[in-house]
């Protein structure tokens, strides 16, 4: 009873320090490991180190959006305590390697529930739980067990202290909520046992390599390859005497491993893991983790994350402020992640093994002795100066703020990740895009990896080979693959061409202007002889000269959805404009958006911007009304789009840089306005205080910015623009020796306005400092007030591009008529000119000259271009086509909104769809059966019905389960004709398209009456089980 005593009282302080552990400056006392972890921020409260392997966290739940780190605050059941998690993405993965402790029988599910009984889960509270950067600690309710957990950069250390009589259990479940593929686990009579588990989730083909090692020896051990199948008991004491065995299964092996009811003190595990192999992961075990003070290793975590939180010190703030900051910071600290072992291999993206220079070969670490006593292992030479290969890039969200935070704070990990971008370009084809543990996951859209390559050669940084970086760059701008092919010929992406047509086309014109940075930085610098080692080439030069050229006009590309009647971006489909639109409306030509959050994604040419949007004054005025409308969201449910004010959208990642957007049309007070206002009602020191997905750090990089008075409004340009302060002071820490200090002495939660500034004791007349007055260590003073000061500032933030073309016409018109329509052809400008052709063929300087409304009676394919002042756009193209037929139809199921399909009657208008779900051409039906019925105007005689229908499981679109088709003549009594299942694979993931044909006893009849009955509930192997598939179909064939 005395150590139960002892152990609670503990519990209840959940093993505070002492004063002589705590530095003088410990400022992980800021930090809240939990903010984030309720809401929708999906963070994780477990032990890791900064940017290390192992996130050892706890699981509270198996699946759901939610769900993707594995914790939810609201949760109260605890499942186990695994070894890789990640930081607030919107897609669940990792959770390997899971163990738990349990009193009692050997458990062999982790039971879900209220109560969670017969299963190793277990209630918990968060009166009894505590979270600090490399640490956690928790009492499970269920058997009374203080489990408690720190970490090495490669290595998990647990620490479970039990309090209740009985048999102690430890279970180890390598079939944890991602589908196991296969897992191995091996044990030769030590207290060490190894194995690896490889799974498919997110990554496609994750292989995680572990060796775990107890701190006492167990007695008993109970195996099963599988969890549904029957345990077996492994005879441990002939084991221990010299033996050895092994346990594979395509599912997951589940081990519990028993220690005796009289276990006085706690257990203590060691798991060492890697994407190696088992001796990789040895190796990391004895070189991070050679000892057994788990004490000494908390400390450790804890002076790390001193270290690294310490390379920015704020004061003057409140201690809200402070705890946002600080946690915010620590967010951008825990991806990306070390993929290397200490010895320097790593698995490459051709699924080989690799070996990082700099390290030098050792030969395999011997296994534990049965002695008990570790093998010997030196550390590899040259380690403190050899770079790291690392993973986990969500470069979608993080080219935005955390990267350039890490130009700042971080140069040496920035080379790291660029180096890490080259060898996967390298060994996998092209630069990542997501990379996931290894593999490209392709999530999201753009190949920003390049604009976190020019952000750090605009910056100065080195450490890198520009000119291979620069390889790959235009290796990714010049792949023909999500739109991309559409885009470099017609200067956009089309509706029909893929989805989220809007997004890609602003978002690849942006990555085309990081490259033409890119290239005008080494033609500079080739110029002067200083890139690479080769010689003043004028040939390369002259290559150089026109690549430039071929970015800077593609970087314009943004033009061409530009809607000059609305003033917003809006798609395209064969050649105009979609209608209806509604910039509220959240579809699928827009990434996790919609047009308003769009429509001022033109971070470097804001300049040209404010122009199509009427001047300053106007631009000022758009800004205000994205800001206050009181438009709702409409359209398809989109759960990234949070943190609404009017319609810009906080809590992802496309608004992050829109507020900063005033500084560019003189009206600076409102910036600051608007950040003070985001970072007060978005950003708090509770579960919940995150406003949306936590993004890999992106949505904490914003507030560390932002808190300090600048953010990088386009990365790739060394500027930053000032916002609005929110600490007397701030002080960087630069890895050059030097410190970049912001003061702002008057800052209040009233005085959020600039007054004045300074920059070294001089006036500061710029809305924007560079990343050359950080770098040089440089004092930035800003006299603060509750006043607007618009006239403070005369130079405003830099963003134009000259280019020499026009943007494409618009190609307006029915694209299915029945016997004549007529075609109009629009550009910007009174002094533009478009030639076009009606044939297809191309149109040149000599084509017609567009005077007036083009009347047509036939299908007719149009190509027009523009002349503008000596300017001229890329070709558009449209094909107008005449009915096939003069049947109409009566959709007896109403389609969704969201894919109305080229028109009502697009299932009967001769246009078909391609593997693209939301190309524009298919009808889609959610939940439900398709029944139609058409009218073929008169008696007709019938020999064959069909219809096309598309799957893609992926998207949660199926093949209908059973055709039916019924013939009348009075459109009122129908028989049946056809009746048959088209069979079709479940599992085909992929837009697949396909015809389904049946030959009928030939039959006149004047109505048809189609049935695609629905799929039914989605099958439990899919991460939509249970739920409501589609229906899609383009064309119902009647021959």
């Amino acid at each position: 009873m005395l150590y139960r005593a002892i152990l609670f009282s503990i519990l209840l302080g959940l093993v505070a320090y002492t004063e002589a552990q705590t530095k003088p400056t410990d400022l992980t006392r800021w930090v809240n490991p939990f903010i984030g972890t309720g809401g929708h921020g999906h963070t994780f409260p477990g032990a890791t180190m900064p940017f290390g392997m192992v996130q050892l966290s706890p699981d509270t739940r198996i699946d759901n959006w939610d769900g993707s780190s594995g914790y939810h605050y609201s949760d109260d059941i605890i499942y186990g305590f695994s070894h890789t998690h990640l930081s607030g993405t919107g897609i669940p993965d990792g959770a390997d390697i899971l163990f738990m402790p349990t009193v009692g029988e050997p458990q062999f599910f982790a039971k879900e529930g209220e109560k969670s009984v017969n299963g190793y889960a277990s209630k918990f509270s968060h009166a009894n739980e505590k979270a600090e950067p490399g640490y956690y600690a928790v009492k499970l309710d269920d058997d009374g067990i203080l489990a408690e957990l720190t970490a090495t950069k490669r290595v998990g250390f647990h620490r479970y202290s039990f309090s209740t009589k009985g048999e102690k259990q430890i279970v180890l479940d390598l079939g944890w909520r991602d589908q196991t593929v296969h897992s191995d686990l091996f044990w030769d009579g030590t207290n060490r046992i190894e194995g690896s588990r490889e799974s498919t989730s997110w990554a496609k083909k994750q292989k995680v390599y572990f060796v775990a090692e107890f701190s006492r020896p167990f007695e008993t051990m109970v195996t099963t390859s599988d969890a549904t199948e029957k345990p077996e008991k492994v005879d441990v004491r002939e084991i221990r005497r010299g033996g050895n065995m092994g346990v594979s299964g395509n599912g997951g092996t589940v081990v519990s491993f028993g220690f005796p009811k009289s276990l006085v003190g706690p257990v203590l595990l060691k798991v060492a893991i890697s994407y190696v192999s088992i001796d990789g992961a040895r190796k990391n075990l004895e070189a991070e983790l050679p000892h057994w003070d788990f004490d000494k290793v908390r400390a450790d975590a804890k002076s790390a994350w001193n270290k690294e939180l310490s390379k920015i010190e704020v004061s003057g703030g409140t201690d809200e402020q402070t705890t946002n900051f600080y946690t915010a910071l620590y967010h951008t600290m825990i991806h990306p992640n070390v993929f290397n072992d200490v010895d320097g291999k790593y698995l490459g993206h051709d699924r080989k093994i690799h070996q990082l220079p700099g390290y030098s070969v050792q030969k395999p670490a011997r296994k534990q002795g049965r002695n008990g006593q570790v093998g010997s292992y030196a550390l590899p030479n040259g380690r403190a100066s050899a770079s790291d290969h690392y993973t986990v890039f969500s470069l979608w969200d993080t080219f935005r703020a955390t990267h350039p935070l890490y130009t700042i704070i971080d140069q040496k990990r920035t080379v790291d990740y660029i180096n890490s971008f080259i060898r996967i370009y390298e060994q996998g084809g092209r630069l990542p895009v997501w990379e996931l543990w290894g593999e490209e996951t392709d999530t999201m859209i753009g190949y920003h990896s390049v604009s976190v390559i020019a952000d750090a050669m605009a910056k100065g940084i080195k450490g890198f080979d520009y000119e291979k970086a620069y390889a790959a760059a235009k290796h990714s701008a010049e792949l023909d693959h999500h739109g991309l092919a559409a885009y470099k010929k017609r200067g956009y992406v089309s509706g029909e061409d893929d989805n989220e047509s809007v997004s890609k086309t602003l978002e690849y014109a942006y990555n085309d202007w990081c490259l033409m940075k890119m290239g005008s930085l080494l033609f500079n610098l080739r110029s002067l002889n200083k890139a690479g080692s080769g010689p003043n080439d004028a040939e390369y030069l002259k290559a150089l000269s026109e690549d430039i050229d071929k970015y800077r006009r593609r970087s314009g590309n943004f033009e061409n959805l530009f809607d000059h009647e609305t003033k917003f971006f809006r798609p395209k489909r064969n050649g105009g404009f979609i209608k209806p639109f509604a910039p509220q409306e959240v579809t699928f030509h827009f990434t996790e958006g919609n047009s308003w959050q769009y429509s001022f994604f033109v971070p470097h040419d804001v300049s040209r911007l404010m122009q199509l949007m009427g001047g300053e004054k106007q631009f000022v005025e758009k800004l205000d009304e994205l800001f206050t409308t009181d438009a709702k969201l409409s359209g398809r449910e989109q759960p990234d789009i949070t943190g609404l004010m009017g319609q810009y959208a906080h809590g992802n990642e496309p608004s992050h840089h829109i507020a900063y957007l005033y500084n560019y049309a003189g009206a600076p007070s409102k910036t600051q306005e608007r950040v003070r206002r985001i970072m007060d009602e978005f950003y708090k020191p509770t579960p919940d205080g995150l406003i949306g997905n936590e993004d890999c750090g992106q949505m904490s990089a914003w507030y560390v910015l932002s808190a300090a008075g600048f953010y990088p409004v386009a990365p790739g340009q060394e500027t930053y623009d000032l916002g609005s302060p929110i600490f007397k002071q701030v002080t960087f820490d630069l890895e050059n020796g030097k410190k970049f200090i912001v003061r702002a002495p008057q800052v209040s939660p009233s005085n959020f306005y600039i007054k004045s500034a300074k920059l070294n004791g001089k006036p500061l007349d710029a809305t924007y400092i560079t990343h050359f007055d950080i770098a040089r260590g440089s004092v930035l003073e800003i006299e603060m007030s509750d006043q607007p000061h618009d006239k403070a500032f005369s130079i405003y933030s830099p963003s134009s591009v000259y280019r020499d073309q026009a943007a494409v016409p618009v190609i307006d018109g029915e694209r299915v008529f029945a016997s004549r329509t007529s075609i109009t052809l629009k550009a910007d400008g009174s002094n533009s000119r478009i030639h076009y052709t009606l044939d297809g063929s191309e149109p040149s300087a000599s084509s017609p000259v567009y005077n007036g409304p083009i009347e047509i009676d036939r299908t007719t394919a149009v190509k027009a271009f523009v002349v503008r002042a000596n300017t001229r756009s890329l070709v558009a193209e449209a094909v107008f086509a005449k009915r096939p037929n003069d049947w109409t139809v009566k959709l007896e199921s109403e389609f969704n909104s969201q894919y109305p399909g080229s028109s009502y009657d697009a299932i009967i208008d001769g246009l078909r769809g391609n593997h693209n779900f939301a190309a524009g051409e298919w009808q889609g039906f959610w939940g439900k059966t398709f029944e139609a019925v058409i009218d073929l105007q008169r008696e007709t005689e019938i020999r064959e019905v069909g219809g096309s229908f598309l799957q893609s499981a992926r998207s949660w679109i199926w093949m209908p389960d059973r055709l039916v088709f019924e013939v009348s003549n009075d459109g009122t009594n129908f028989t049946s004709i056809a009746d048959w299942k088209p069979g079709f694979p479940q599992t085909e993931m992929n837009g697949t398209p396909k015809e389904f044909l049946k030959a009928v006893t030939p039959v006149k009849a004047r109505y048809v009456r189609v049935r695609a009955h629905n799929f039914g509930k989605i099958p439990s192997w899919h991460p939509g089980a249970g739920g409501d598939p589609w229906i899609f179909i383009d064309e119902v064939f009647i021959k």
